[in-house]
Formats: C-alpha cells, sequence, structure tokens
C-alpha cells in the first residue's frame, strides 16, 4: 500500500537525494526556483517578529531567486539561505531539511513532488516556528513585500 511506501526509511532516502540533486543542478545552472515547504520544520536566524511569523501557514513558499539565490547552499542535509521579510526586508538566515521540502517549482509548476512523510529523529527536532492554522496562499504572502515584484514576469 501507498502508506507503507511512503513512510519507509528507504524511500525518503530516495526522496532526500532527488531534492538534493534537483536543488545543486539548478544551483550549477544558475536556475531560480521556488519550494513549497513545511514551515514546522523551518528555522530563522534571527528568529522573525511575531507579527512576520503570523503570517506563514502550516505549508509556505520561497522562491530562491537574486540575493537569496546567492546565498542559498545545501549542507548536512539542509538547504539554508538568507532573506528578507515584511515590508521592512527583516532579514534572516533560513534553514530546512531537505525532507521538508513538498515540491520545487518553476514559474509556477511543480518539477519535483515529494511524497515522503518519514523523518529522522535529528530532522523532527529541528522545529523552531510552528503555525497550524492551514495551507497558506504563498503568492499572497510573496507579493506583501514590494521588493519582490522585481521577481515577477512582465506581461
Amino acid at each position: 500500500m501507498l502508506e507503507n511506501v511512503i513512510d519507509e526509511a528507504g524511500f525518503a532516502k530516495i526522496m532526500k537525494k532527488s531534492i538534493q540533486d534537483i536543488i545543486i543542478h539548478f544551483f550549477e545552472t544558475e536556475q531560480n526556483f521556488g519550494i513549497l515547504c513545511k514551515i514546522e520544520e523551518v528555522s530563522f536566524d534571527p528568529v522573525l517578529p511575531e507579527s512576520i511569523n503570523s503570517e506563514f501557514r502550516a505549508l509556505t513558499l520561497f522562491f530562491l531567486a537574486g540575493y537569496t539565490f546567492e546565498t542559498a547552499k545545501i549542507e548536512d542535509g539542509y538547504l539554508t539561505f538568507e532573506a528578507g521579510f515584511g515590508s521592512d526586508n527583516y532579514g534572516s538566515v533560513v534553514s530546512l531539511p531537505l525532507l521538508s521540502i513538498m515540491q520545487i517549482i518553476i514559474d509556477e509548476t511543480p518539477v519535483f513532488i515529494n511524497l515522503s512523510v518519514y523523518k529522522d529523529k535529528e530532522e523532527s527536532q529541528a522545529v523552531s516556528v510552528k503555525d497550524e492554522s492551514g495551507v497558506e496562499n504563498s503568492m499572497a504572502s510573496f507579493l506583501n513585500n514590494p521588493e519582490n515584484s522585481k521577481f515577477l514576469k512582465k506581461k
């Protein structure tokens, strides 16, 4: 059954390697991309103000472009990057386990979907921000920051 597959450590290992390989390929080809991830597994350093934290939903979309893309790296099974949040562009280093990435997106189209639900004990302890109010309209959050308009296509 599907549940037996998606909760299995071997399947998670394959998904994690695929996520890493795809992201590294995008780094090498300088391809900007988005990641839809579980916010409960994301950490911010410094911690974001509550006014910004409260805007995140269970699944949140981050776009890696410009400075955010340039600072992105994969280390020890985690994706880290610097990003600005809110209208004041509050800076923070974002860190998340690769398996918390549910989708990798280019031009609003998912190019990878992670079906794994298995979690390493290490990864499940990386929680620093939690919001259980449901799935967010990530594009609305993205558009709330006027600095992000430069990443949108002109029609």
